[in-house]
């Protein structure tokens, strides 16, 4: 017999939200509210992970979408979980102490609805003594009706026919990525630095709030493993699981206590600490086990950080994400690829010959500044072009919106990718003049290197201008970069450039009195202006091709 892999993946969960639906539509019962959130929650954490390297606004417009029903959904789930949680809780007074307790909100009017929320609340009467359980079971179930009338509203509003149209064309865009991809892996190792910098401020504290914020992280981290890293989830989904459902029923108890007290259903201060006893005693021990599973060598975290990225592996995986993103947006990324390498050829020659005198910013990293001006220029050069997504017209200007939009992958300098979006706003049109207002506020010796990475990318651009790769590679030609001088067989750096003489820059393909040849003498101003001194770009052969 045949043995069936366990559905996962896109389509199935968004098909599954609509299975659901119709599951849920018949009574709203428990079980069926809870799958369909879980669908929903599945197909939103999904959508958040393709986002980051996917920019077609599908994406967002389904998330919203999963994202309104899965909220109006949550009060009725609260209720529910809540309703079982009293049972399990097997609260059991002495009988003398049983009395009736009022009830503080009266359920519905309406007839078929009253009888819906009596039917619970009847048979957790009959089995259980306590007053207080009694009371908040009757609360409990007047507002499960209002909860299901809401819920039902929400359920009718859901576009079904516009999630069904998802449901076939982002799987497919899903797919460009295959599961198990180092980029997957990168993602899921962003939802691991998240989820464990919670684990240590909730550790550290055990409020509320905090065990409740980890329980969302360690989902959010599962959620990747489970749907993108299928051989990592056979290893890590039963301690994933137990974990989240450990940090899930801390905070189940945390609010069914809260639920409690303001509804004020204790008849006296016994009924009171029972309560409160049981509550603690089953909260203490879940953080207990989460704790004793989470700490010391052993650690899950340290199992779980294992089969993730590592070491420089994790720059260079960023690098490729940010790659998969702009493909998406640059109508022709291959221009851009040129373009990086040719600015990391340029920038490296004239960083050797001198040219580029590093200043505080690219040798200490003075003044909270990030110092890797080189890592900022090869990402402006990937992402200068992504901004024709929305049209030729200020494509520079939009550039710069959606890398500040797009935020820092694990791996990058937050500091770097904010200076190569302006790097990027850059390359063409208004010259980045000190008081430009995109300037206006940065430290001294950022702008200046803001400014010189500039003109690198707007001379290296315009070699490209025909965006046919014509010119293949460069190096400086000056008699002075040429000579290397020996010293008793040691290899001295050769001598810098005279004051005020030309910089020879050969080009490989080059065709002088080309196109090519017009936009680089319109363009290289300002790299002349950086490096005050003329720039003269002419045709050469054997130029290697990589930087």
């Amino acid at each position: 017999m045949k043995k069936t892999a366990k559905p996962t993946g896109l389509r199935y969960w968004m098909l599954r939200v609509l299975d659901e639906c119709d599951n849920v539509a018949a009574d709203f019962s428990a079980d069926p509210v809870h799958d369909l959130r879980v669908s929903l929650r599945r197909c939103r954490s999904m959508a958040d992970g393709m986002m980051a390297m996917d920019p077609d606004p599908s994406w967002k417009a389904m998330k919203k979408a999963g994202k309104q029903l899965f909220q109006r959904l949550g009060a009725l789930r609260d209720v529910q979980i809540m309703m079982e949680w009293i049972e399990k809780l097997e609260l059991h007074l002495p009988h003398d102490a049983s009395q009736q307790i009022p009830v503080t909100e009266e359920p519905t009017s309406n007839q078929e609805s009253q009888n819906s929320a009596q039917a619970p609340s009847e048979a957790s009467e009959a089995s259980t003594h306590d007053p207080a359980g009694k009371a908040l079971l009757h609360i409990l179930g007047a507002r499960e009706t209002e909860h299901k009338r809401e819920a039902r509203a929400a359920l009718e509003e859901f576009d079904r026919k516009q999630w069904r149209q998802w449901s076939k064309s982002l799987p497919m865009r899903a797919s460009r990525v295959r599961p198990g991809s180092v980029v997957f892996k990168h993602l899921a190792l962003e939802r691991w630095t998240t989820a464990r910098e919670l684990h240590t401020r909730a550790m550290r504290n055990r409020s509320q709030v905090a065990l409740h914020t980890l329980r969302i992280g360690i989902k959010r981290f599962r959620y990747i493993v489970e749907n993108f890293l299928p051989e990592e989830h056979k290893l890590w989904s039963d301690n994933l699981k137990h974990m989240q459902d450990l940090l899930g029923e801390v905070h189940d108890l945390d609010v069914l206590w809260a639920t409690a007290l303001s509804c004020r259903v204790f008849p006296d201060e016994a009924s009171r600490s029972a309560w409160h006893a049981r509550i603690v005693e089953e909260r203490t021990k879940r953080v207990e086990e989460y704790r004793q599973r989470t700490h010391g060598s052993n650690s899950l975290w340290n199992l779980w950080r294992s089969g993730l990225p590592q070491g420089k592996q994790i720059g260079e995986i960023a690098t490729r994400r940010m790659k998969l993103w702009a493909k998406a947006l640059d109508p022709d990324f291959a221009h851009s690829e040129r373009v990086a390498r040719l600015a990391l050829q340029l920038y490296d020659s004239l960083f050797a010959g001198g040219l580029l005198r590093p200043d505080p910013v690219n040798g200490n990293g003075t003044n909270g500044i990030d110092k890797n001006p080189r890592a900022s220029l090869y990402a402006a050069a990937l992402l200068h072009d992504v901004g024709k997504s929305k049209g030729n017209k200020g494509h520079h200007k939009e550039s710069l919106e959606l890398i500040k939009k797009h935020g820092t992958p694990l791996g990058w300098s937050e500091g770097d990718i904010r200076r190569a979006g302006l790097i990027a706003r850059f390359h063409c049109g208004a010259l980045p003049l000190h008081n430009h207002k995109a300037l206006r506020d940065l430290l001294p010796e950022e702008k200046r290197l803001v400014v010189r990475l500039s003109a690198i990318l707007r001379f290296v651009n315009a070699l490209d201008a025909g965006h046919d790769g014509h010119v293949r590679g460069l190096k400086l030609e000056n008699a002075a970069f040429a000579k290397k001088r020996r010293t008793n067989g040691l290899l001295r750096k050769p001598p810098t450039l005279p004051k005020n003489e030309c910089l020879v820059i050969a080009a490989e393909g080059y065709l002088e009195g080309s196109s090519t040849a017009q936009a680089v003498a319109a363009e290289r101003y300002l790299l002349e202006t950086v490096l005050r001194r003329p720039v003269m770009v002419r045709a050469a052969s054997g130029v290697p091709s990589r930087a």
